[in-house]
């Protein structure tokens, strides 16, 4: 859908009524396809088990081995400005969790 969004631009330049028409109905198309995918979205994350929403606004770092200004650093995402990947090691729920940048 996303390669069809796009050639609807380049169908529009042409301008030919055949093309307007297929835009029309390319533009329809894709707004129920997007509609559906927002339904999903939001129905996945009702079906999902989560218990509570949480954010770092909330989080005890006091309590937990987590270093506040690494996670607070990454929240930032300074790291994407530097083309640098986080690798992330531990489980979902873990006490611990050890954080690496790498070039």
């Amino acid at each position: 859908m996303h390669g069809m969004a796009q050639a609807v631009a380049e169908l529009t330049e042409q301008a030919s009524p055949a093309c307007e028409a297929a835009t029309l109905v390319l533009s329809q198309l894709l707004k129920a396809e997007m509609e559906r995918e927002v339904r999903s979205v939001a129905y996945q994350l009702k079906a999902a088990p989560f218990q509570v929403y949480r954010d770092l606004a909330g989080f005890d770092f006091a309590s937990s081995e987590i270093s506040e200004a690494l996670v607070l650093q990454l929240h930032r995402c300074e790291f994407m400005a530097d083309a640098n990947n986080v690798v992330l090691v531990g489980g979902p729920g873990c006490a611990t969790i050890r954080m690496r940048v790498s070039p």
